[in-house]
């Protein structure tokens, strides 16, 4: 059966640790004379850059097709833009405004017998990509994966997609995942009960908890990640966003309380004076440039994966 990357938890826990191995392996070129569909229906500076050069460092085209190009269920449906842009791509990759697009695209490859996987850039659910670079940004910082386990990761804000993914990717390698997030913006129980099934699946001590403060989450973590408080599409609650995570700002203060080695991840584009302060950014415990730059290297990891013979 083809294996899709919709969200983290599609893979197997072991299955995470085979991706980010592969990331740092050279991996040939196994898409050599082979296209990859980018569908970007979402604006976007770090994933079409990381997905496009990982494409071609593993000998591929990519094809990039912006949201007026393909027109999702206005031109076509999403069902038809999947089964065509099958015809000439070995992967289908898309950054959507609705997860189940991208459940419908790798639907209706499955039910045409179709092996190309679909591969999620962005939803409003996962953004299950930028988790692995996150783990690859980690694992350069400690010294390797196993140094991981049992360490606190803490998330600060918005309970987001990123955080979702973030938090499925971190307990499969056996980290604590701390949140802290105001009320209203905390996951759902559902999301907490995923998340612990698929740590306990991994078997490494891995867990999740609702922290009661930003400084609570973040005490003794190797690293503390944000992301902006008001998303694309948001704008409308803009106001009520920003008054709601009063106190939920990252800043060196709080770094510093942590503990003398963790560092700042956040997934960028990042607000400056809102979730994250700028001396916090650009200070010496910032990890956010490398990270961004495993877009690439965790990209690559993933489609040579995918595409591997007899997968």
């Amino acid at each position: 059966m083809t294996r899709h990357f919709l969200e983290v938890d599609d893979l197997t826990p072991a299955e995470v640790a085979e991706v980010l191995d592969a990331s740092r392996r050279d991996l040939g070129r196994p898409l050599a004379g082979k296209g990859v569909a980018l569908v970007m229906g979402l604006p976007s500076a770090r994933t079409r850059n990381s997905t496009e050069l990982a494409v071609v460092d593993l000998g591929g085209h990519p094809v990039a097709l912006s949201a007026s190009e393909v027109g999702i269920d206005t031109r076509e449906t999403a069902e038809d833009l999947a089964r065509t842009l099958a015809q000439y791509h070995r992967v289908v990759a898309a950054r959507v405004t609705d997860h189940g697009v991208l459940e419908r695209m790798a639907g209706a490859l499955d039910d045409a017998g179709m092996e190309v996987p679909v591969v999620n850039l962005l939803s409003p659910l996962a953004h299950p990509v930028q988790a692995l670079a996150d783990l690859l940004t980690l694992d350069d910082e400690v010294g390797g994966r196993d140094a991981l386990r049992g360490r606190r990761l803490a998330w600060v804000g918005d309970a987001n997609n990123v955080a979702r993914s973030l938090a499925l990717a971190a307990v499969a390698i056996g980290l604590e995942v701390a949140v802290a997030s105001p009320p209203g913006h905390r996951f759902e129980e559902a999301d907490l009960r995923r998340i612990s099934r698929f740590a306990a699946a991994a078997g490494l001590g891995g867990s999740v908890r609702v922290a009661e403060s930003p400084a609570e989450a973040a005490d003794g973590a190797v690293a503390v990640s944000t992301d902006v408080w008001v998303s694309m599409g948001q704008e409308a609650e803009r106001a009520q966003r920003l008054a709601s995570f009063a106190g939920y700002k990252v800043d060196e203060a709080l770094l510093d309380a942590a503990g003398p080695d963790t560092v700042l991840l956040h997934c960028l584009p990042a607000h400056r004076g809102e979730e994250v302060t700028t001396g916090a950014l650009e200070g010496g415990r910032s990890r956010v440039w490398p990270q961004a730059a495993h877009r690439r290297t965790a990209m690559r990891g993933l489609l040579g994966w995918l595409v591997a013979e007899g997968r």
